[in-house]
């Protein structure tokens, strides 16, 4: 990726640098063995670690891919200390601050609207066929549904209200039903989203008349206290995961289409996704090491590198051995996403490896090893140093973000690239002066007359192949490629037609960058993390068509002690909710306040609402006949209110903007309020990725970009070339992000990895390339251009074709995860190397 010639003529760093280079070059030169054996003994040392990979360890979603400190995370602290629940007695999932154990189906009807007998027949015949489900435990007991349940005085919460009153009363008008909330022997029934794709008649009152609908959401919530039954919960859903397309069969269903999904689900088809990608790891390695072998083939058979740059692909492999060794011993988590770094490793890896290859093959055959290899060492080593560090530091500015998946695979990945580099002076070199060896047995051998012996000399031929010709021993060797890129490259891009024709690109380029920018969506898609031929992403489809109109139900809690029996206190609270229910996410008639039932309550028994004892005596008695509203009202053992909650009915929420728009919204406004007030529900958790994921980006990127500054300044101590870096690492970020738009790419936290790895290689690209032209000393900017890609173009190339074909391998992957890997990185490599080897050439000749 960088290359030998134009080197960083700092003296202060770059002459003792490249001296202590070209002294271990020495070295390494007269003790191959040595410098060859000890990094595989240390290989096969770290590598035991790799005995501490996770087997059959769950991954916390949650902490993995939320931010860490998220608000949301205090709040439902703050929702547990406070407030209670039981699962086994009176189960309200919107009183829950945490998920709990569900499978859910959703049955979509083949008609126009579900609310037919026969459709509702059928829709009750499996929802009776999944409350009989039991699992057989191994010494013969059973886990009926019935056991693991969430209960409501006794009974399993039904899974559908509409079908249960249905069920009871068949006779029951379905064109009639009040929308969104029904009343059933005078108890208020919530519809919203139990029922999907509706379509409303005429307004009654609060509500309006459901006339059609198209969808309907069935939950079997389990019991998920901590514990024996928790564990219960988890087999019985496991048993209906796997027993689901036999009752799908068994009930030969006509007149509805089903999906389902339960809350084991995202973490169960995550982790088989991961292993998908482990065969395509073996795949990369065998194209990488062709690609290695062709890129360095020659027909000299002296100059033939194929040996050593297949041996640059195991050096790479090494490197990942143990890299990742070493981080399982010292017990840093291997989470999904790490699974994606030995592909850009491989890629990366083997970058410094052309390099030393091509330096060795400007030195003389004449030389003695040591002295080539210190030559090659004291030309490259200091070029491989800048990039190395520019990438590795790209890496550990990533350790900075909140998301603890994106920690951990910068800190894997940098540590990797840092063995690589080790494993590149050392035991690459040391096979280098082996090769170099064979190369002087070669000379020798070819430039003997032929004697009938020497024809049996099987070993010898098949050390020389692939042909006999005697190279030149004075001149040192030119790849036909340089040639390409001094003879005809450089002079096409040189003239004037060609130049107008690239800024005409360029313009092109950014202006579509920009527009796509605006257009990227933000948070990790939940649903992504599963393959894409799993169950729940027709779930999800099916779910967003037709039940995106509700979103989470949230708490809106009073956090501090509170006189409610005080008119005025009433008032400011009255005032706080009003503007709540006024966001445009809320529909303000599915409000739950207990404080408003109970003023009505007490004017209907002629109750003083304003007397505090009288406030307090009458609560008891409320609560008897409002049971739900004692997991709202926290009292204290002194009588006193210390904390209590409502509910808000949030609407419009599917795409992440919104979710986004309405968490901040429900946020400021509750702070806002003259009493202190908090919202939450168990979701947030999630949405709270998009607030977070923008400003990690940005703040990353700002501070890797000004690492690269710092570095390019220090080590190619120019300021054009320093600011042309910075440009073209800004215009290539710039591109990633909007054509991520354009390929369907969130910006979430894996793309997040993804922008700050780009910004290493658009250094590694252009910083090299604008410091040969500023060095060259050829006298007109055009043939200083044409001198610097004939010295750089085609390792430029290389380094970004070795990396393409690392990850391509990904674009086979059936998940979203290590797809976008791919996308991302292709799109680095194309701009990073289009901005190298053709926009930067063209901008300098300008200026």
């Amino acid at each position: 990726r960088e290359q030998p010639e134009p080197r960083c003529h700092t003296d202060c760093l770059e002459t003792p640098l490249s001296r202590t280079f070209g002294r271990l070059g020495w070295e390494v030169g007269s003790h191959p063995w040595i410098f060859l054996l000890a990094p595989m003994v240390l290989t096969a040392a770290l590598g035991t670690g790799l005995i501490y990979l996770p087997k059959d360890e769950e991954e916390n979603l949650e902490e993995q891919y939320t931010p860490i400190g998220s608000p949301a995370k205090a709040e439902r602290r703050f929702v547990q200390g406070h407030f209670t629940a039981n699962d086994s007695y009176r189960f309200s999932i919107s009183r829950k601050s945490t998920e709990v154990n569900f499978a859910c189906i959703l049955a979509v009807s083949n008609t126009a609207s579900l609310l037919e007998q026969e459709i509702l027949e059928e829709i009750s015949r499996l929802d009776d066929v999944v409350q009989n489900l039991y699992v057989t435990e191994e010494n013969g007991t059973q886990i009926r549904y019935s056991q693991v349940c969430a209960k409501n005085q006794g009974l399993c919460v039904p899974s559908n209200p509409l079908l249960s009153a249905w069920q009871m009363n068949k006779n029951l008008d379905l064109r009639n039903l009040p929308f969104p909330i029904f009343s059933q022997a005078g108890q208020p029934i919530y519809l919203a989203g139990t029922i999907g794709g509706t379509f409303l008649g005429k307004r009654t009152g609060m509500a309006q008349l459901l006339m059609k609908a198209k969808a309907m959401r069935l939950l079997y919530y389990l019991q998920t206290e901590d514990g024996e039954v928790n564990e219960l919960s988890k087999r019985w859903l496991i048993h209906f995961l796997n027993q689901f397309s036999n009752i799908e069969r068994s009930l030969a269903l006509e007149k509805i289409q089903v999906v389902y999904f339960t809350s084991l689900s995202r973490q169960l088809e995550f982790e088989a996704t991961s292993m998908t990608v482990i065969p395509l790891f073996h795949l990369a390695y065998l194209l990488i090491i062709l690609f290695a072998i062709t890129s360095c083939y020659r027909c000299d058979c002296v100059r033939n590198k194929m040996w050593a740059a297949a041996f640059g692909v195991i050096s790479a492999a090494l490197a990942v051995v143990s890299g990742f060794g070493l981080m399982l011993y010292i017990g840093v988590p291997f989470v999904i996403i790490v699974a994606n770094s030995p592909f850009l490793i491989l890629g990366v890896g083997v970058d410094d490896m052309f390099i030393m290859i091509s330096a060795w093959q400007k030195t003389s055959l004449m030389d003695n090893i040591k002295q080539r290899l210190s030559s090659v060492y004291s030309k490259v080593a200091v070029s491989i140093t800048i990039t190395t560090i520019t990438n590795v530091l790209a890496f550990y500015t990533g350790i900075m973000t909140s998301f603890r998946s994106v920690q951990y695979f910068c800190i894997y990945t940098g540590t990797t690239l840092l063995f690589c580099y080790f494993y590149n002076i050392t035991c690459f070199g040391a096979f280098m002066a082996l090769d170099g060896k064979r190369e002087v047995v070669c000379l020798r051998w070819l430039k003997k007359p032929e004697t009938p012996n020497q024809k049996c000399s099987s070993l010898k031929r098949s050390c020389c192949l692939p042909c006999d010709s005697l190279p030149d021993e004075q001149e040192t060797d030119v790849h036909p490629m340089n040639l390409f890129f001094r003879d005809y490259f450089g002079p096409f891009l040189t003239s004037t037609e060609s130049k107008f024709f690239v800024v005409l690109i360029y313009i092109l380029y950014i202006i579509s960058s920009i527009y796509g920018c605006f257009q990227v969506q933000e948070g990790l898609d939940l649903r992504n993390l599963a393959s894409d031929d799993s169950y729940i992403t027709p779930y999800f489809n099916v779910e967003e068509e037709y039940f995106s109109d509700y979103g989470p139900r949230v708490m809106v809690i009073v956090t501090e002690t509170l006189d409610y029996w005080d008119q005025d206190a009433r008032r400011k609270l009255e005032i706080c909710l009003a503007d709540l229910e006024n966001s445009d996410y809320v529909d303000k008639n599915l409000t739950e306040f207990w404080l408003r039932e109970y003023v009505q309550y007490m004017e209907n028994n002629r109750q003083d609402v304003n007397d505090k004892d009288t406030f307090m005596n009458g609560l008891p008695n409320f609560l008897t006949h409002f049971p739900l509203f004692v997991y709202d009202i926290n009292i204290s053992s002194s009588h006193e209110i210390i904390a209590s909650r409502g509910f808000i009915q949030t609407m419009g929420v599917s795409s992440s903007t919104n979710k986004k728009m309405m968490l901040s919204q429900l946020r400021s406004r509750a702070e806002k309020c003259e009493i202190p007030l908090m919202v939450y529900n168990q979701a947030f958790i999630y949405f709270d990725q998009y607030t977070a994921i923008l400003e990690n980006t940005v703040r990353n990127v700002i501070v890797a970009s000004t690492a690269m500054f710092i570095v390019s300044l220090l080590l190619i101590p120019h300021p054009l070339c320093s600011l042309w870096v910075t440009f073209a690492i800004a215009s290539v970020i710039v591109g990633v992000t909007g054509f991520m738009a354009f390929w369907n790419v969130n910006l979430d936290s894996i793309s997040m990895i993804n922008l700050v790895i780009c910004i290493g290689f658009s250094f590694d690209f252009s910083a090299h390339i604008s410091y040969a032209f500023v060095s060259s000393s050829k006298p007109s900017v055009n043939q200083k251009i044409i001198e610097a890609l004939y010295l750089l173009g085609y390792p430029v190339l290389q380094s970004a074709l070795s990396t393409v074909i690392g990850v391509c391998v990904l674009s086979a992957a059936k998940a979203y995860i290590f797809r976008t890997f791919f996308k991302i990185m292709f799109l680095v490599m194309v701009f990073g190397a289009a901005h190298g080897l053709i926009f930067i050439p063209v901008f300098l000749t300008f200026f």
